[in-house]
């Protein structure tokens, strides 16, 4: 007696077409939450952000503050736009445009300025790493109008302002003159604003600390905020890699930088215990951020600030170590609120323009695909939920915004899109051709067109990733769109159209091979003979074939080509005689 035979395990193809669409649910479900949570518990919107040129925004204007008789060069710049570039990515705004105009720098933010970020760009004066001379809590007395901004004139002119000793570094006493004693002890903090004058390097500074709490006297420059190559935020670990539970800021310096740092520390750890002297001051725009003391010597430039950092102050104070080596010091000359460059008449003649290459598409596909076009505007339909969520949720999480460039690349991707399934569907009526059943043609045409498609989508993003590496500005965010619309069409490719043909396959419509569904075998080559078989055309059919391409062929000869045919014939012809 035969064993009863055991149904096989592996999925149907209706099994895994439900499966696949329950999968891209799953997605687009979990897509709307997230905006939907934005929208109620965070600063999320239904509708994407605008970048500059189609919803204006702030702008500021940071004119160079130098030394008197000093000149400002291209150069220095151009390297404060690229930090300050760096700063306004870090916060999270794109399409933000920085240039220099002349002198200055002018940074154009789209939308509302939060305070965060005017201050990432508002502190854009130059780092420097001065050692502690002196230290004491800071005096705050209010400042009368008439009064003075800086300490009294007269005792100091009376008093020695020339070292009595040449200093041999930038810890030695001798830096303290009775005249710089006077002004320390004089100092008010009360009278410290934004626009402190830049101290010469190679002079001691009198300053407070950014909290107004401390007022230091500090030695003259010994190490500069451009040779930090990074710094970041983090839990100080033991030695067997155990959280302690404290958070540190963690800094990297280029060679030049571990050179310099590798000199001081090790003359600051000598120091340890003659506090202040064996502290070492990080100064951003005139203020002190921090002042650690050194507790050893650090010689592969990387040090770690410890202390009672929280996670938010020890991050604020990495970006602005990280952030803040410009070249050159500058001051806030203006700001304003600046309109849109282009307006809602040309974004209205964007969206149309995709409106009209969209009906364009569909047009093609009814035309060409007939009953079958219907699953290239649904899949369209699809990918452009998602792409609309997805751009939702990155507006209100990441900052992006959408530019008219942005827009371009969207509509870009309606044909990319479009491209995948007509190459999918021209790769199932091949094998419709070749006298498969249609459900064996979905499959065997699905193997063959998504090996295509994700060469053609490969190189797509690959092109995305390379111009947004290497452009500026509203260029980005045409890359932008176009990577993120590369990676939904293969989604929805492989989640939608494929398991919906996997479906339509069953219909009695489809797999009838009816005239009107795009798949009819008669019109592919193909006969339907039944019970979703199909046979190769008749001797008669593929005889009429092959002279039509016996024709069209012979059409296509060169004068030559038809001189030897016409030679050969001849030479046939006079054997036949002789024999």
């Amino acid at each position: 007696m035969a064993a009863p035979s055991k149904r096989s395990s592996r999925p149907t193809p209706v099994r895994k077409a439900w499966r696949s669409l329950t999968w891209l649910g799953v997605i687009i479900a979990l897509l709307f939450g997230i905006n939907a949570a934005g929208v109620i518990w965070g600063e999320g919107s239904w509708t994407p952000k605008l970048a500059l040129d189609l919803e204006g925004g702030t702008q500021i204007i940071l004119a160079p503050k130098v030394e008197s008789g000093a000149d400002v060069s291209q150069e220095q710049l151009d390297q404060a736009v690229a930090i300050i570039r760096q700063r306004v990515d870090a916060s999270g705004v794109a399409e933000a445009e920085i240039n220099t105009e002349g002198d200055n720098v002018v940074v154009r933010i789209p939308g509302e300025l939060d305070d965060q970020t005017r201050a990432r760009i508002e502190q854009s004066a130059k780092l420097e790493l001065r050692a502690v001379l002196l230290a004491d809590a800071a005096t705050n007395q209010a400042i009368e109008p008439s009064a003075s901004p800086s300490p009294s004139d007269a005792p100091e002119e009376e008093l020695e302002s020339t070292p009595t000793a040449v200093p041999t570094d930038g810890s030695d006493p001798a830096w303290v003159t009775p005249a710089l004693q006077a002004e320390f002890d004089s100092y008010n903090c009360a009278q410290m604003d934004e626009t402190t004058e830049v101290a010469p390097a190679d002079e001691p500074l009198v300053t407070c600390d950014v909290s107004r709490t401390a007022k230091y006297l500090l030695g003259p420059v010994e190490a500069s905020g451009e040779n930090i190559v990074d710094a970041t935020n983090g839990m100080v670990q033991t030695q067997t890699g155990a959280s302690t539970g404290q958070w540190a800021v963690n800094i990297v310096f280029d060679d030049e930088g571990t050179d310099d740092f590798a000199k001081v520390s090790t003359r600051l750890f000598g120091l340890q215990g003659q506090t202040p002297r064996d502290q070492f001051a990080f100064v951003l725009d005139g203020a002190v951020l921090t002042a650690p003391a050194m507790n050893g010597a650090i010689t592969d430039g990387r040090p770690q600030i410890t202390g009672s950092f929280t996670q938010e102050s020890s991050k604020a104070l990495a970006d602005q170590l990280k952030f803040g080596a410009l070249p050159i010091s500058f001051t806030v000359q203006s700001t304003e609120t600046i309109s849109p460059t282009l307006g809602t008449s040309q974004l209205q003649s964007g969206l149309l323009a995709g409106l009209i290459g969209l009906i364009l598409v569909v047009i093609y596909t009814l035309f060409q695909y007939r009953a079958l076009g219907s699953v290239t505007i649904a899949s369209l339909v699809i990918a452009a939920i998602i792409t609309y969520l997805t751009i939702t949720i990155l507006s209100w999480r990441e900052g992006y915004r959408l530019s008219l460039a942005g827009i371009a690349g969207l509509i870009v991707a309606i044909g990319f899109t479009a491209d995948s399934f007509i190459v999918y569907f021209e790769r199932v009526r091949d094998e419709l051709r070749d006298g498969r059943p249609l459900v064996g043609a979905v499959e065997a045409g699905w193997k063959r067109a998504f090996r295509t498609i994700l060469a053609s989508k490969g190189v797509n993003l690959l092109a995305a990733i390379v111009l947004f590496i290497l452009a500026v500005g509203s260029v980005k965010g045409f890359a932008y769109t176009l990577g993120i619309t590369t990676i939904i069409d293969v989604i929805v490719v492989i989640l939608f159209t494929h398991p919906m043909l996997q479906l339509l396959a069953q219909t009695r419509f489809f797999s009838s091979g009816n005239p009107w569904s795009g798949l009819d075998p008669n019109a592919l080559g193909a006969v339907y003979r039944g019970r979703a078989e199909f046979r190769k055309p008749t001797a008669e059919v593929a005889g009429k074939k092959a002279a039509s391409s016996a024709k069209e062929a012979q059409r296509r000869q060169t004068i030559a080509e038809r001189k030897a045919a016409a030679v050969g014939a001849g030479d046939t012809s006079n054997e036949g005689k002789e024999s």
